[in-house]
């Protein structure tokens, strides 16, 4: 476990529910093939399914997920990647549910960021063993989201990576569909707050981040889940390639690559971009700039490693 995952707060000290309703998304990456067995091993270590839900259109996930919660479900369980999860946590806020993860996504970079194992075994021992978590939500606007907003290629990847791809390569698939994004790439004019106190910066790429992962590596070292504020990092430049060389820093965790990137920290910060972008909110495009991103202090409890 990582220290950022000790460091998340720790509730009352009741202890996790032991009745749940599972709720996988069918179309994640693993989502279908792993449902069966999610069911079985979640009942074998002793957790009380009241329903089992394999959704295959995405976007009755929300729905169903609010369904359980009116209904009375002590825990939801929520079986997908980032975007499953980031559109299920707006139901969840201000409601006494726990939130439990399986993550059966591509990158994952929630799970990550909780500590909690990436393969099933792991995860389903965290909800029969783990403990309750209050941690923050980050918000674009009045929309909230788990982990990760971003400004730049993310949402051009976002809107034109075939689905295939994605699915059946996982990561690698993704980078390499990126790699040939960026070459359509252009730079922006990013300004962040407003009045006397904006700043205006040439930007490549901007993460809005509620916790240190982004596409499943560690990218925005100084966010956590429960600190309290957002973190907005800027990669500067104007070459799309100086993008490529961040990255590349990042991923190889080299101190060279602090100083290809700028980082605002607050519990709001207004954001606006010349021209107008759309933004990427855990890997599904859902709002455009200018927009404001903040912190939601610790609106919801997350089934996370003891």
């Amino acid at each position: 476990m990582t220290d950022r995952a000790r460091s998340c707060r720790v509730n009352s000290g009741k202890p996790l529910p032991r009745s749940a309703v599972l709720i996988v998304n069918a179309k994640s990456r693993k989502g279908r093939a792993l449902f069966r067995h999610a069911v079985v091993k979640l009942r074998e270590a002793g957790i009380d399914l009241v329903a089992a839900h394999a959704v295959r259109n995405p976007k009755a996930l929300p729905m169903t997920v609010e369904q359980a919660i009116e209904g009375g479900a002590p825990m939801v369980i929520v079986g997908g990647g980032d975007g499953s999860l980031s559109c299920s946590v707006d139901m969840l806020v201000g409601r006494d549910t726990v939130f439990a993860l399986l993550p059966l996504g591509t990158a994952n970079s929630f799970a990550r960021t909780l500590g909690i194992p990436l393969d099933l075994d792991g995860a389903v021992g965290v909800i029969a063993h783990g403990q309750r978590r209050r941690v923050d939500l980050g918000m674009i606007d009045r929309d909230y989201f788990a982990n990760c907003a971003t400004i730049g290629i993310a949402p051009m990847i976002a809107d034109t990576i075939p689905p295939g791809l994605k699915k059946w390569l996982g990561r690698p698939g993704y980078l390499a569909w990126a790699l040939i994004q960026l070459t359509r790439f252009r730079p922006f004019r990013l300004t962040i707050g407003q009045g006397e106190k904006a700043e205006t910066i040439d930007a490549l790429e901007v993460r809005i981040a509620n916790g240190p992962y982004h596409g499943g590596a560690e990218v925005v070292d100084e966010a956590e889940v429960d600190s309290g504020e957002i973190v907005v990092q800027a990669v500067t430049g104007r070459s799309a390639w100086t993008l490529g060389w961040s990255w590349l820093l990042t991923v190889l965790r080299l101190p060279a690559r602090r100083r290809t990137t700028r980082e605002y920290h607050g519990r709001e910060l207004r954001i606006a971009t010349d021209p107008p972008l759309p933004i990427s909110i855990d890997g599904e495009v859902l709002a455009h700039t200018p927009a404001t991103a903040k912190v939601a202090r610790a609106v919801i409890e997350v089934a996370a490693p003891a």
